[in-house]
């Protein structure tokens, strides 16, 4: 019932339970990330686009595209950065695949669940506050996230100047979608927590792709160890590198 929500669902152990979770079509998708990237002043995300079909369809594909997105392009810009230097040697680091993964499923669903726990607690103390389901919530964050695809790829520019640029131009767009969606819902609360409520929100949101551009795009250059090469008398010479 955490996933369903309003829905009537057949047992959790049956085919057609899950499939509930992935009814959308291709024009509902493209509708939710229109939505996401080009957020509406003053509209409920999940009023305008979610409230009628949530869905986990879209939400889990755009996970795993920046998953892999940043992985490459994190690869990609490295590779950049380095080339032309006789010291440096590419070696494909497909640990960033599985540490991306971690850190962007973790936080599509912790933090939704998360703050689906505390509305929940806070409707038992406050009348007449807006409740989301979890699968609403869910879907919110995860449309949310589309707009750090495009902005990933032109990490690899290798310009500090313009990823950070980049970073301000995603949180705006990405942001406003979490504040217009769950301000409504926090609103009625007494206007400290609400104020607190929103600024965590954002707050995370924010760390996520400050954390994925430091790690995976601003990771500190790594000394690679001068080449040792055998003389024919018998001794070493070690090249100096600058």
């Amino acid at each position: 019932q955490l996933l369903a929500g309003q829905k009537k669902s057949a047992p959790f152990w049956t085919f057609d339970y899950y499939q509930t979770f992935f009814d959308v079509d291709t024009y509902q998708v493209l509708d939710r990330i229109k939505g996401s990237v080009f957020p509406v002043p003053g509209k409920n995300f999940v009023r305008l686009y979610i409230r009628s079909n949530p869905d986990l369809y879209g939400p889990f594909w755009i996970c795993a595209t920046l998953v892999f997105t940043i992985a490459v392009s994190g690869n990609l810009s490295n590779f950049f950065i380095h080339l032309g230097k006789p010291t440096y040697h590419y070696v494909p680091e497909f640990r960033k695949v599985s540490i991306a993964a971690t850190t962007i499923y973790a936080y599509a669903w912790l933090v939704p669940l998360a703050l689906w726990g505390f509305l929940m607690w806070r409707n038992t103390k406050v009348m007449n506050i807006v409740s989301y389901s979890f699968l609403e919530i869910v879907c919110v964050y995860g449309y949310s996230l589309f707009i750090y695809i495009p902005t990933a790829i032109l990490w690899i520019i290798p310009q500090k100047v313009v990823r950070w640029v980049l970073v301000v131009f995603s949180l705006c767009l990405s942001g406003s979608v979490l504040v217009m969606t769950f301000w409504p819902a926090v609103r009625d609360d007494s206007r400290r927590v609400a104020v607190a409520t929103v600024a965590t929100i954002l707050l995370l949101h924010a760390l996520l792709a400050v954390g994925c551009l430091a790690y995976f795009f601003d990771a500190p250059e790594l000394d690679i160890p001068a080449p040792i090469i055998p003389a024919h008398n018998g001794t070493t010479v070690v090249t100096k590198s600058h």
